[in-house]
Protein backbone atom coordinates (compact mmCIF):
# COMPACT_ATOMS: atom_id res chain seq x y z
CA UNK A 1 0.00 0.00 0.00
CA UNK A 2 1.14 3.64 -1.04
CA UNK A 3 0.51 6.23 1.29
CA UNK A 4 -0.61 9.62 1.00
CA UNK A 5 2.12 11.25 0.29
CA UNK A 6 2.71 8.57 -2.81
CA UNK A 7 -0.33 9.65 -3.97
CA UNK A 8 0.15 13.21 -4.09
CA UNK A 9 3.43 12.94 -5.76
CA UNK A 10 1.41 10.40 -8.27
CA UNK A 11 -0.76 13.86 -8.90
CA UNK A 12 1.58 16.29 -8.86
CA UNK A 13 3.43 14.60 -11.41
CA UNK A 14 0.54 14.18 -13.09
CA UNK A 15 -0.60 17.78 -12.83
CA UNK A 16 2.61 19.20 -14.61
CA UNK A 17 1.64 17.53 -17.78
CA UNK A 18 -2.20 18.59 -17.51
CA UNK A 19 -3.07 19.09 -20.85
CA UNK A 20 -1.21 15.67 -21.88
CA UNK A 21 -2.59 13.74 -19.48
CA UNK A 22 -6.03 14.63 -20.12
CA UNK A 23 -5.93 14.00 -23.37
CA UNK A 24 -4.39 10.69 -23.04
CA UNK A 25 -7.21 9.86 -20.05
CA UNK A 26 -9.75 10.83 -22.91
CA UNK A 27 -8.30 7.63 -25.02
CA UNK A 28 -8.78 5.19 -21.96
CA UNK A 29 -12.56 6.99 -21.37
CA UNK A 30 -13.29 6.28 -24.68
CA UNK A 31 -12.34 3.20 -25.19
CA UNK A 32 -14.38 1.92 -22.01
CA UNK A 33 -17.08 3.84 -23.01
CA UNK A 34 -17.50 2.45 -26.09
CA UNK A 35 -17.00 -1.38 -25.20
CA UNK A 36 -19.53 -0.63 -22.41
CA UNK A 37 -21.99 0.90 -24.91
CA UNK A 38 -21.60 -1.52 -27.81
CA UNK A 39 -21.67 -4.38 -25.21
CA UNK A 40 -25.12 -3.20 -23.63
CA UNK A 41 -26.61 -2.52 -26.71
CA UNK A 42 -26.02 -6.24 -28.59
CA UNK A 43 -27.16 -7.81 -25.53
CA UNK A 44 -30.44 -5.48 -25.32
CA UNK A 45 -30.60 -6.69 -28.99
CA UNK A 46 -30.19 -10.04 -27.99
CA UNK A 47 -32.48 -9.84 -25.45
CA UNK A 48 -35.56 -7.86 -27.56
CA UNK A 49 -35.09 -10.57 -29.97
CA UNK A 50 -35.28 -13.84 -27.43
CA UNK A 51 -38.33 -12.31 -25.77
CA UNK A 52 -40.01 -11.53 -29.34
CA UNK A 53 -39.67 -14.64 -29.92
CA UNK A 54 -41.46 -15.94 -26.66
CA UNK A 55 -42.73 -19.23 -26.28
CA UNK A 56 -42.79 -20.34 -30.17
CA UNK A 57 -41.68 -23.85 -30.86
CA UNK A 58 -38.12 -23.46 -31.76
CA UNK A 59 -38.29 -27.03 -32.83
CA UNK A 60 -40.51 -26.53 -35.43
CA UNK A 61 -40.39 -25.69 -39.38
CA UNK A 62 -43.38 -24.73 -41.82
CA UNK A 63 -44.60 -26.16 -45.41
CA UNK A 64 -46.26 -24.60 -47.86
CA UNK A 65 -46.68 -25.67 -52.14
CA UNK A 66 -45.25 -23.83 -54.76
CA UNK A 67 -45.47 -25.06 -58.69
CA UNK A 68 -43.16 -27.64 -59.57
CA UNK A 69 -39.66 -26.66 -61.04
CA UNK A 70 -38.84 -30.51 -62.42
CA UNK A 71 -41.13 -33.17 -64.69
CA UNK A 72 -41.68 -35.87 -63.25
CA UNK A 73 -43.91 -39.35 -63.99
CA UNK A 74 -45.72 -37.75 -66.71
CA UNK A 75 -46.59 -34.49 -65.19
CA UNK A 76 -45.02 -31.29 -66.66
CA UNK A 77 -43.06 -28.41 -65.16
CA UNK A 78 -45.03 -25.53 -63.72
CA UNK A 79 -47.49 -28.03 -62.42
CA UNK A 80 -49.53 -26.54 -59.48
CA UNK A 81 -50.72 -28.90 -56.98
CA UNK A 82 -51.94 -28.53 -52.80
CA UNK A 83 -52.02 -30.84 -49.84
CA UNK A 84 -54.82 -32.30 -48.63
CA UNK A 85 -56.46 -34.14 -45.21
CA UNK A 86 -55.30 -37.28 -45.92
CA UNK A 87 -51.55 -35.82 -45.40
CA UNK A 88 -51.98 -35.18 -41.76
CA UNK A 89 -52.28 -39.05 -41.22
CA UNK A 90 -49.66 -39.77 -43.78
CA UNK A 91 -47.21 -37.39 -41.93
CA UNK A 92 -47.88 -39.00 -38.79
CA UNK A 93 -48.08 -42.62 -39.55
CA UNK A 94 -44.84 -42.37 -42.24
CA UNK A 95 -42.45 -40.17 -40.11
CA UNK A 96 -42.91 -41.04 -36.32
CA UNK A 97 -39.94 -38.06 -35.59
CA UNK A 98 -42.46 -35.79 -35.76
CA UNK A 99 -44.49 -34.43 -32.98
CA UNK A 100 -47.50 -31.69 -33.65
CA UNK A 101 -49.16 -31.88 -36.51
CA UNK A 102 -51.24 -28.76 -37.56
CA UNK A 103 -52.74 -27.43 -40.55
CA UNK A 104 -53.47 -24.09 -41.79
CA UNK A 105 -55.70 -22.71 -44.18
CA UNK A 106 -55.13 -18.75 -45.41
CA UNK A 107 -57.57 -16.39 -46.96
CA UNK A 108 -57.01 -13.74 -49.00
CA UNK A 109 -57.09 -10.29 -46.73
CA UNK A 110 -58.40 -7.43 -49.25
CA UNK A 111 -61.52 -5.79 -50.04
CA UNK A 112 -63.03 -5.06 -47.13
CA UNK A 113 -63.59 -9.23 -46.27
CA UNK A 114 -65.16 -8.20 -42.70
CA UNK A 115 -68.38 -6.76 -41.84
CA UNK A 116 -70.43 -5.63 -38.46
CA UNK A 117 -73.37 -3.35 -38.58
CA UNK A 118 -72.02 -0.59 -40.56
CA UNK A 119 -68.39 -0.96 -40.07
CA UNK A 120 -65.93 -2.69 -42.62
CA UNK A 121 -62.29 -3.61 -42.47
CA UNK A 122 -60.02 -5.94 -43.80
CA UNK A 123 -58.30 -8.80 -42.20
CA UNK A 124 -56.29 -11.86 -42.45
CA UNK A 125 -58.55 -15.03 -42.03
CA UNK A 126 -56.77 -18.37 -40.93
CA UNK A 127 -58.38 -22.04 -40.25
CA UNK A 128 -56.46 -23.76 -37.22
CA UNK A 129 -56.69 -27.03 -35.58
CA UNK A 130 -56.51 -26.20 -31.90
CA UNK A 131 -52.55 -28.13 -31.67
CA UNK A 132 -51.23 -24.81 -33.77
CA UNK A 133 -50.84 -23.19 -30.77
CA UNK A 134 -48.05 -25.68 -29.42
CA UNK A 135 -46.14 -23.96 -31.82
CA UNK A 136 -46.76 -20.47 -31.96
CA UNK A 137 -48.79 -20.00 -28.23
CA UNK A 138 -50.84 -17.17 -28.00
CA UNK A 139 -52.26 -14.84 -24.81
CA UNK A 140 -56.29 -15.69 -24.31
CA UNK A 141 -57.32 -12.50 -23.23
CA UNK A 142 -61.29 -13.34 -22.97
CA UNK A 143 -63.19 -16.03 -24.18
CA UNK A 144 -61.66 -18.86 -25.25
CA UNK A 145 -59.26 -20.71 -28.35
CA UNK A 146 -61.07 -23.48 -31.21
CA UNK A 147 -61.26 -26.85 -29.25
CA UNK A 148 -61.90 -30.09 -30.82
CA UNK A 149 -65.75 -29.84 -30.79
CA UNK A 150 -65.29 -26.76 -32.96
CA UNK A 151 -63.50 -28.70 -35.40
CA UNK A 152 -65.35 -31.70 -34.86
CA UNK A 153 -69.08 -30.75 -35.51
CA UNK A 154 -67.83 -27.48 -38.08
CA UNK A 155 -69.14 -24.54 -36.09
CA UNK A 156 -69.45 -21.09 -37.33
CA UNK A 157 -67.34 -19.68 -34.31
CA UNK A 158 -64.72 -17.35 -34.46
CA UNK A 159 -61.23 -16.44 -32.16
CA UNK A 160 -60.38 -12.57 -32.93
CA UNK A 161 -56.99 -10.44 -32.36
CA UNK A 162 -57.32 -7.45 -30.72
CA UNK A 163 -56.93 -5.30 -33.70
CA UNK A 164 -59.85 -6.37 -34.65
CA UNK A 165 -61.63 -6.15 -31.60
CA UNK A 166 -60.69 -2.26 -32.04
CA UNK A 167 -61.51 -1.81 -35.12
CA UNK A 168 -65.07 -3.24 -35.27
CA UNK A 169 -66.27 -2.84 -31.47
CA UNK A 170 -65.96 0.59 -29.50
CA UNK A 171 -63.93 0.54 -26.27
CA UNK A 172 -66.52 -0.75 -23.77
CA UNK A 173 -67.65 -3.36 -26.21
CA UNK A 174 -67.37 -6.75 -24.95
CA UNK A 175 -67.15 -8.59 -28.43
CA UNK A 176 -67.55 -12.39 -26.69
CA UNK A 177 -70.92 -13.43 -28.76
CA UNK A 178 -71.28 -10.63 -31.23
CA UNK A 179 -71.16 -11.93 -34.82
CA UNK A 180 -68.76 -10.81 -37.65
CA UNK A 181 -69.60 -11.51 -41.15
CA UNK A 182 -66.36 -12.73 -42.80
CA UNK A 183 -66.65 -13.32 -46.66
CA UNK A 184 -70.12 -13.73 -46.52
CA UNK A 185 -70.64 -15.55 -43.60
CA UNK A 186 -71.63 -15.05 -40.20
CA UNK A 187 -69.57 -16.08 -36.97
CA UNK A 188 -69.86 -16.36 -33.58
CA UNK A 189 -67.07 -14.83 -31.46
CA UNK A 190 -65.76 -16.97 -28.54
CA UNK A 191 -62.24 -15.60 -28.06
CA UNK A 192 -60.07 -12.51 -27.97
CA UNK A 193 -56.27 -13.02 -28.30
CA UNK A 194 -53.10 -11.45 -28.88
CA UNK A 195 -49.72 -12.51 -29.93
CA UNK A 196 -47.07 -13.66 -27.51
CA UNK A 197 -44.22 -13.66 -30.22
CA UNK A 198 -43.49 -11.19 -32.29
CA UNK A 199 -43.16 -13.94 -34.89
CA UNK A 200 -45.75 -13.50 -37.38
CA UNK A 201 -46.98 -16.32 -39.34
CA UNK A 202 -49.28 -15.68 -42.65
CA UNK A 203 -50.00 -12.00 -41.00
CA UNK A 204 -50.10 -10.59 -37.99
CA UNK A 205 -52.31 -12.64 -35.02
CA UNK A 206 -53.55 -9.05 -34.04
CA UNK A 207 -55.14 -8.35 -37.20
CA UNK A 208 -56.28 -11.78 -37.94
CA UNK A 209 -60.00 -14.02 -37.59
CA UNK A 210 -59.11 -17.45 -36.54
CA UNK A 211 -61.98 -20.26 -37.61
CA UNK A 212 -62.16 -24.06 -36.70
CA UNK A 213 -60.22 -25.78 -39.76
CA UNK A 214 -63.10 -27.85 -41.07
CA UNK A 215 -65.43 -25.04 -41.37
CA UNK A 216 -63.31 -22.72 -43.13
CA UNK A 217 -62.82 -25.73 -45.40
CA UNK A 218 -66.57 -26.20 -45.98
CA UNK A 219 -67.57 -22.62 -45.72
CA UNK A 220 -65.41 -21.60 -48.71
CA UNK A 221 -65.31 -24.46 -50.85
CA UNK A 222 -61.93 -25.35 -50.38
CA UNK A 223 -62.52 -29.11 -50.12
CA UNK A 224 -60.03 -30.98 -48.80
CA UNK A 225 -57.38 -28.80 -49.33
CA UNK A 226 -54.68 -27.88 -46.84
CA UNK A 227 -52.77 -24.48 -47.06
CA UNK A 228 -49.75 -25.22 -45.10
CA UNK A 229 -48.18 -27.49 -42.18
CA UNK A 230 -46.49 -26.58 -38.72
CA UNK A 231 -44.79 -29.36 -37.54
CA UNK A 232 -42.65 -29.68 -34.48
CA UNK A 233 -39.77 -32.28 -33.99
CA UNK A 234 -39.81 -34.78 -30.69
CA UNK A 235 -37.25 -33.56 -28.11
CA UNK A 236 -33.77 -34.91 -29.19
CA UNK A 237 -33.99 -34.71 -32.20
CA UNK A 238 -33.19 -32.21 -34.89
CA UNK A 239 -35.99 -30.36 -37.09
CA UNK A 240 -33.51 -30.15 -40.25
CA UNK A 241 -33.63 -34.13 -39.83
CA UNK A 242 -37.47 -34.22 -39.28
CA UNK A 243 -37.90 -31.22 -42.59
CA UNK A 244 -36.14 -33.56 -44.96
CA UNK A 245 -38.04 -36.92 -44.19
CA UNK A 246 -41.19 -35.00 -44.19
CA UNK A 247 -40.57 -33.40 -47.69
CA UNK A 248 -39.31 -36.45 -49.37
CA UNK A 249 -42.15 -38.28 -48.16
CA UNK A 250 -44.88 -35.68 -49.13
CA UNK A 251 -42.89 -35.65 -52.41
CA UNK A 252 -43.42 -39.45 -53.27
CA UNK A 253 -47.02 -39.50 -52.20
CA UNK A 254 -47.59 -36.45 -54.75
CA UNK A 255 -45.19 -37.44 -57.43
CA UNK A 256 -43.09 -34.85 -57.42
CA UNK A 257 -39.27 -34.68 -58.22
CA UNK A 258 -37.14 -35.76 -55.28
CA UNK A 259 -34.47 -32.78 -56.96
CA UNK A 260 -37.35 -30.77 -56.82
CA UNK A 261 -36.04 -27.80 -54.59
CA UNK A 262 -38.94 -25.13 -55.67
CA UNK A 263 -42.01 -27.45 -55.63
CA UNK A 264 -42.43 -26.99 -51.62
CA UNK A 265 -41.46 -23.96 -50.05
CA UNK A 266 -40.49 -24.23 -46.25
CA UNK A 267 -38.98 -22.04 -43.53
CA UNK A 268 -37.08 -24.02 -40.54
CA UNK A 269 -37.12 -22.14 -37.14
CA UNK A 270 -34.35 -24.19 -35.69
CA UNK A 271 -32.29 -22.73 -38.79
CA UNK A 272 -33.13 -19.20 -37.89
CA UNK A 273 -32.74 -19.79 -34.50
CA UNK A 274 -28.80 -20.72 -34.81
CA UNK A 275 -28.48 -18.08 -36.95
CA UNK A 276 -29.60 -15.68 -34.71
CA UNK A 277 -27.22 -17.58 -32.45
CA UNK A 278 -24.11 -17.20 -34.47
CA UNK A 279 -25.01 -13.37 -35.05
CA UNK A 280 -25.34 -12.60 -31.61
CA UNK A 281 -21.69 -14.41 -31.34
CA UNK A 282 -20.54 -12.38 -33.94
CA UNK A 283 -21.80 -9.17 -32.18
CA UNK A 284 -20.24 -9.95 -28.97
CA UNK A 285 -16.70 -10.86 -30.26
CA UNK A 286 -17.29 -7.31 -33.15
CA UNK A 287 -17.94 -5.99 -29.69
CA UNK A 288 -14.75 -6.67 -27.68
CA UNK A 289 -12.47 -6.54 -30.34
CA UNK A 290 -13.33 -2.44 -31.05
CA UNK A 291 -13.40 -2.09 -27.77
CA UNK A 292 -10.34 -3.55 -26.95
CA UNK A 293 -8.96 -2.02 -29.77
CA UNK A 294 -9.92 1.77 -28.86
CA UNK A 295 -9.03 0.74 -24.86
CA UNK A 296 -4.95 -0.37 -26.32
CA UNK A 297 -4.99 3.06 -28.40
CA UNK A 298 -5.55 5.11 -25.03
CA UNK A 299 -2.90 2.83 -23.58
CA UNK A 300 -1.06 3.26 -25.94
CA UNK A 301 -1.27 7.11 -25.36
CA UNK A 302 -0.59 6.55 -21.49
CA UNK A 303 2.69 4.58 -21.98
CA UNK A 304 3.90 7.58 -23.99
CA UNK A 305 2.60 10.32 -21.37
CA UNK A 306 4.61 8.17 -18.94
CA UNK A 307 7.76 8.09 -21.15
CA UNK A 308 7.70 11.91 -21.07
CA UNK A 309 6.83 12.39 -17.77
CA UNK A 310 10.53 10.19 -17.14
CA UNK A 311 12.28 12.45 -19.45
CA UNK A 312 11.07 15.61 -17.70
CA UNK A 313 12.06 13.93 -14.10
CA UNK A 314 15.09 12.03 -15.15
CA UNK A 315 16.93 14.30 -12.50
CA UNK A 316 14.50 13.65 -10.15
CA UNK A 317 15.30 9.92 -10.81
CA UNK A 318 18.88 10.30 -10.55
CA UNK A 319 18.64 11.94 -7.21
CA UNK A 320 16.04 8.76 -5.83
CA UNK A 321 19.05 6.28 -7.34
CA UNK A 322 22.05 8.49 -5.95
CA UNK A 323 19.88 8.63 -2.04
CA UNK A 324 19.68 4.50 -2.20
CA UNK A 325 16.19 3.99 -3.80
CA UNK A 326 16.11 0.21 -5.36
CA UNK A 327 15.02 -0.08 -9.56
CA UNK A 328 12.06 -1.99 -7.80
CA UNK A 329 10.90 0.85 -6.28
CA UNK A 330 11.08 3.44 -9.37
CA UNK A 331 9.74 1.13 -11.17
CA UNK A 332 6.60 0.30 -8.84
CA UNK A 333 6.39 4.51 -8.55
CA UNK A 334 6.09 5.03 -12.61
CA UNK A 335 3.41 1.92 -12.51
CA UNK A 336 0.86 3.40 -9.95
CA UNK A 337 1.17 6.65 -11.76
CA UNK A 338 0.14 4.84 -14.93
CA UNK A 339 -2.84 2.86 -12.73
CA UNK A 340 -4.13 5.24 -11.50
CA UNK A 341 -4.36 7.33 -14.44
CA UNK A 342 -5.93 4.54 -16.57
CA UNK A 343 -8.50 3.49 -13.33
CA UNK A 344 -9.78 7.26 -13.41
CA UNK A 345 -10.14 7.55 -17.15
CA UNK A 346 -11.88 3.67 -17.28
CA UNK A 347 -13.87 4.38 -14.33
CA UNK A 348 -15.83 7.67 -15.87
CA UNK A 349 -15.92 5.55 -19.22
CA UNK A 350 -17.67 2.90 -17.75
CA UNK A 351 -19.72 5.67 -15.67
CA UNK A 352 -21.23 7.34 -18.50
CA UNK A 353 -21.17 3.82 -19.98
CA UNK A 354 -23.32 2.84 -18.00
CA UNK A 355 -25.61 5.85 -17.47
CA UNK A 356 -26.37 6.57 -21.41
CA UNK A 357 -27.59 2.37 -21.62
CA UNK A 358 -29.66 3.06 -18.30
CA UNK A 359 -31.39 6.87 -20.11
CA UNK A 360 -31.60 4.48 -23.19
CA UNK A 361 -33.43 1.78 -21.03
CA UNK A 362 -36.05 4.55 -19.65
CA UNK A 363 -36.19 6.16 -23.26
CA UNK A 364 -37.33 2.75 -24.61
CA UNK A 365 -39.55 1.61 -21.75
CA UNK A 366 -41.39 4.84 -22.31
CA UNK A 367 -41.88 4.04 -25.47
CA UNK A 368 -43.53 0.64 -25.15
CA UNK A 369 -45.56 2.06 -22.39
CA UNK A 370 -47.09 4.24 -25.48
CA UNK A 371 -47.80 1.40 -27.84
CA UNK A 372 -44.85 1.22 -29.72
CA UNK A 373 -44.87 -2.06 -30.76
CA UNK A 374 -41.79 -2.15 -32.83
CA UNK A 375 -39.07 -1.94 -30.57
CA UNK A 376 -36.50 -4.85 -31.18
CA UNK A 377 -34.31 -3.86 -28.13
CA UNK A 378 -35.15 -4.20 -24.84
CA UNK A 379 -33.13 -3.86 -21.28
CA UNK A 380 -29.53 -2.70 -22.82
CA UNK A 381 -27.05 -3.28 -20.33
CA UNK A 382 -23.82 -4.81 -18.98
CA UNK A 383 -23.85 -7.58 -16.19
CA UNK A 384 -21.50 -7.56 -13.31
CA UNK A 385 -18.85 -9.77 -15.51
CA UNK A 386 -18.83 -7.47 -18.09
CA UNK A 387 -18.16 -4.68 -15.39
CA UNK A 388 -15.34 -6.57 -13.39
CA UNK A 389 -14.26 -8.14 -16.85
CA UNK A 390 -13.16 -4.26 -17.62
CA UNK A 391 -11.92 -3.73 -14.59
CA UNK A 392 -9.47 -6.11 -14.84
CA UNK A 393 -8.41 -4.79 -18.31
CA UNK A 394 -8.00 -1.26 -16.98
CA UNK A 395 -5.47 -2.62 -14.42
CA UNK A 396 -3.40 -4.56 -16.51
CA UNK A 397 -3.47 -1.86 -19.10
CA UNK A 398 -2.15 0.44 -16.45
CA UNK A 399 0.10 -1.57 -15.51
CA UNK A 400 1.48 -2.76 -19.09
CA UNK A 401 1.94 0.93 -19.50
CA UNK A 402 3.88 1.84 -16.76
CA UNK A 403 6.15 -0.97 -16.86
CA UNK A 404 8.09 -0.23 -20.30
CA UNK A 405 8.36 3.83 -19.47
CA UNK A 406 9.99 2.34 -16.06
CA UNK A 407 12.24 0.00 -17.36
CA UNK A 408 13.46 2.34 -19.29
CA UNK A 409 13.70 4.76 -15.75
CA UNK A 410 15.60 2.46 -14.21
CA UNK A 411 18.64 1.78 -17.18
CA UNK A 412 19.41 5.45 -16.73
CA UNK A 413 22.50 5.54 -14.18
CA UNK A 414 22.68 7.46 -11.23
CA UNK A 415 25.39 9.81 -12.71
CA UNK A 416 23.95 10.30 -16.33
CA UNK A 417 20.51 11.25 -14.80
CA UNK A 418 21.71 14.22 -12.46
CA UNK A 419 23.79 15.87 -15.36
CA UNK A 420 20.29 15.82 -17.24
CA UNK A 421 19.10 19.22 -17.97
Amino acid sequence: MFDIDRWNEIISALKKNKLRSLLTAFGVFWGIFMLIVMAGAGKGLERGITEGVGQVATNSFFLWTESTSEPYKGFRRGRYWSYDNEDIAFIKNNIEETDVIAPRLFGWRGGNNTLRGDKYASFYIKGDYPVWTKIDPIDILKGRWINDVDVAQKRKICVIGEKVKEEMFKPEEDPIGQYLRVNGVYYQIVGLIRPISTIHINGRTEESIFLPFTTMQAAYNYGSDVHMFGITAKKGISASVVEEKVMAALKEKHSIAPNDVQAIGHVNLEKQFKMFSNLFMGIQILTWIVGIGTLLAGVIGVSNIMLVIIKERTQEIGVMRAIGATPRKIISQIIMESVFLTTIAGYFGLFFGVLLLEGANKALEMAAASGNKDIFIKDPGVNFGVAVACLMILIISGAIAGYIPARRAIEIKPIDALRAE
